[in-house]
């Protein structure tokens, strides 16, 4: 099969990254290949299952027209300064033009050692693949931009994490770009202000071709990014590892590493086992955009002109982040509680319900959906709690003309939960792919209380409960 590949990155200089063959693999096996997927990127789902498609997506087989690559950039982990980072466990194979014109990267998660790996083997254990593929397409069929999971494959081989061996797995990720906050750091940090104005340019064409200025491009991924965080926090989203390097600046959710969805509310919500003091927190992710954005900022000053006026101008375009935000957390929230058009004056409303929830231990999607279903108030540990906000709530409701089908579109039914996900690797692990690929099935259509899939909906027993999530790496 020949492949639509038009490489756009890979013509850049050298310097934007290493040339890379993925490394084979023993034993590739498919594990799910998302056919939906393929067939809008233009590619053919039998092929890719066959196995000269197999070998591809493991990376053993390097397509005609592909241009393997590891990308390089640095960025802020927990804060921190790192110079250099880059895809150390990840290849670009390059950039297949879609039927319809669009443009979307294909690369291969875990296929092995590269020039940015630092001592890492390269690779992926099956655990991190099959998350990550179960909540990308999650996040795609509740209408969050994200990447996407093509395919994932088991490797035939063992992949040491904590001193034991799992079996190893890629995972084909699809996306608008994987250009970062990060791609920018890297060349900042090095005053490389040719390379700088090479990647704003690029970025400019491939994603915001309205942006006639640097300072207009910030503007609009601040933009995009206020929507994105807006979208993570009204599903209860977690993303775990918000470093400069995990933003895409095409506005998609990346990396899903130690990523959670909360079951019971609670704004400090933490999952990630390496976020020791909670800087990741579910309510601290618009101050962090915000924080990362920042960064960006910073990388574009040498091309807006001079330097107290650029000052100025991006640190007031990084501000506009705060409102932006704010309008669409007003939007989905109200939308949540059946108000098609929420306004200030309806923020207290929402923010007494979210409270409430946090001190009686309600479970964040169960609450929500149960307001249109009439049994939110089982969601909490003192029902009084609940009908202490009712009466107001309903008064409002009073208001709108349909508050039932904007509840019924703006909350899920099933969310990818932490204990379900679990179950399912644990599952996979010895073999049997029957829960990943039902989860799966059942995320596919998260608004639509289908009865086959309702134990689906439930929260976890204490017993099933998972307090922390790890990346795999």
């Amino acid at each position: 099969m020949t492949l639509p590949f038009d490489n756009s990155y890979a013509r850049l200089p050298d310097r934007f990254f290493a040339r890379q063959d993925p490394v084979p693999v023993r034993a590739p096996t498919l594990i799910a290949l998302n056919r939906d997927l393929a067939g809008r990127l233009g590619l053919d789902p039998d092929w890719l299952a066959s196995p000269a498609g197999v070998a591809m997506l493991a990376g053993n087989a390097p397509p005609a027209g592909s241009a393997p690559l590891a990308m390089a950039y640095a960025g802020h982990q927990f804060g921190g300064w790192s110079h250099s980072l880059g895809d150390g466990r990840a290849i670009l194979l390059g950039e297949v033009v879609a039927p319809d014109g669009m443009r979307f990267d294909l690369q291969l998660k875990g296929a092995g050692q590269t020039p940015f790996s630092r001592r890492g083997d390269g690779r992926a254990w099956l655990g991190p693949v099959l998350r990550e593929y179960l909540v990308s397409e999650a996040f795609a069929a509740l209408g969050i931009p994200t990447t996407r999971a093509l395919a994932a494959v088991t490797t035939g081989e063992v992949v040491v994490r904590e001193a034991s061996g799992r079996p190893g797995a890629i995972l084909t990720r699809v996306a608008a770009s994987h250009l970062r906050v990060g791609t920018f750091q890297y060349f900042a940090a090095r005053d490389d202000v040719p390379a700088l104005e090479v990647i704003c340019n690029y970025l400019t064409e491939r994603h915001y071709p309205q942006a006639d200025t640097p300072l207009d491009l910030l503007r609009a991924v601040v933009a995009r990014q206020a929507d994105l965080i807006a979208h993570w926090m009204a599903v209860g989203f977690i993303h775990g590892v918000m470093n400069t390097d995990n933003m895409a600046l095409s506005g998609e959710t990346i990396d899903f590493g130690p990523c959670a969805f909360m079951d019971v509310y609670h704004p400090n919500t933490v999952f990630s086992s390496i976020d020791q003091y909670g800087r990741y927190a579910y309510a601290n992710q618009p101050q962090i955009a915000a924080w990362n954005l920042a960064q960006f900022a910073s990388c574009l000053l040498p091309l807006m002109g001079p330097e107290g006026p650029a000052i100025e101008a991006a640190t007031d375009a990084v501000h506009g982040f705060a409102p932006l935000f704010q309008a669409e957390w007003l939007r989905r929230f109200g939308a949540k509680i059946g108000l098609a058009n929420a306004t200030e004056a309806d923020r207290p409303l929402i923010e007494d319900l979210l409270s409430r929830m946090a001190t009686e231990r309600a479970d964040f999607t169960r609450t929500f959906r149960g307001l249109a279903t009439g049994q939110a108030a089982a969601e909490f540990i003192d029902p009084q709690a609940f009908e202490g906000w009712a009466p107001r709530w309903q008064a409002r409701l009073a208001d709108e003309f349909d508050p039932q089908t904007v509840m019924a579109r703006a909350n899920p039914v099933r969310i990818p939960r932490n204990h379900q996900i679990e179950a399912a690797i644990v599952a996979a692990v010895d073999g049997d792919f029957a829960r990943f690929h039902r989860l799966g099935a059942a995320l596919a259509t998260p608004f639509d209380p289908a009865p086959e899939f309702a134990d689906l909906e439930a929260a976890p027993r204490p017993e099933e409960r998972v307090e922390r999530t790890f990346c795999g790496t």
